[in-house]
């Protein structure tokens, strides 16, 4: 594939697949990275790219693919650095402030309506992706999503208080 037919199949789509990443990754500078790296990888295949009928199709699998490896990602350092943070807490008032904290998380947690608290609790603190949480309460990918968000905003205004 030429650089021209390049750019006037995959450049248009640009703008749609930035929307798929930012509604799945909740962040625009990672959004914008995932569209780069999307770019990069078809550009890098675009001998490959020529017998693809439908390249927005394609285009938003390769994305969802790339998104959910930053997550992945992103969850896994995220508990490294927690599990850095509990190992630095070894003295005593910085230990009693730690587990004061826990117990404000939850009780908020507690004050959460039942379905956001499962919904956080399963995705947040056990680490499943949308795909496996549907499955597990029969929610649609898209509701968690909402439900998801909700929680943590309600979760992040009863911490405030």
């Amino acid at each position: 594939m030429s650089a021209s037919e390049f750019k006037a199949t995959w450049l248009p789509l640009e703008n749609g697949f930035y929307r798929v990443a930012l509604y799945i990754l909740e962040d625009a500078a990672d959004a914008a990275d995932a569209v780069q790296d999307l770019y990069i990888r078809l550009w890098t295949s675009r001998d490959r790219l020529e017998g693809i009928r439908q390249p927005k199709a394609y285009g938003m699998t390769m994305l969802k693919n790339i998104c959910t490896d930053r997550l992945r990602h992103a969850n896994v350092a995220r508990t490294e650095s927690l599990k850095a943070v509990e190992f630095r807490l070894t003295d005593e008032s910085s230990t009693l402030a730690a587990r004061e904290t826990i117990k404000a998380v939850e009780k908020a947690m507690e004050r959460l309506p039942e379905n956001q608290r499962k919904v956080l609790q399963l995705r947040v603190f056990e680490g499943m992706d949308y795909e496996d949480i549907a499955s597990a309460t029969g929610l649609a990918e898209g509701s968690l999503r909402v439900m998801l968000s909700a929680a943590r905003k309600t979760l992040k205004k009863l911490l405030d208080n």
